[in-house]
């Protein structure tokens, strides 16, 4: 089953909605609307641009930081140099 939208009148009876992964859990929430076309045009709005939105990360952590299991001092090895120069031809 594929993630879906959850349309509801909140209790100041204002129109939000939720989009729902496929195992039910609310991944999204949106704000208060004062009608339900307004709703549906940030329903619309979100199936449209979602797909191609960038994620701008402001939490001044660094990408090591971000990673389970990594420390941001952690570096990786260095690679092994590349050999130079010709290889030598068969007889």
């Amino acid at each position: 089953m594929p993630a879906k939208f959850t349309l509801f009148l909140d209790k100041a009876k204002k129109y939000r909605f939720n989009l729902k992964a496929a195992n039910g859990e609310i991944i999204a929430a949106s704000e208060s609307y004062p009608d339900k076309k307004s709703a549906l045009k940030g329903i619309a709005s979100i199936q449209k641009n979602a797909a191609a939105a960038k994620i701008t990360d402001e939490t001044g952590e660094s990408e090591a930081a971000k990673k389970p299991g990594r420390t941001p001092s952690a570096k990786a090895a260095p690679a092994a140099p590349k050999p130079r120069g010709r290889k030598p031809k068969s007889i």
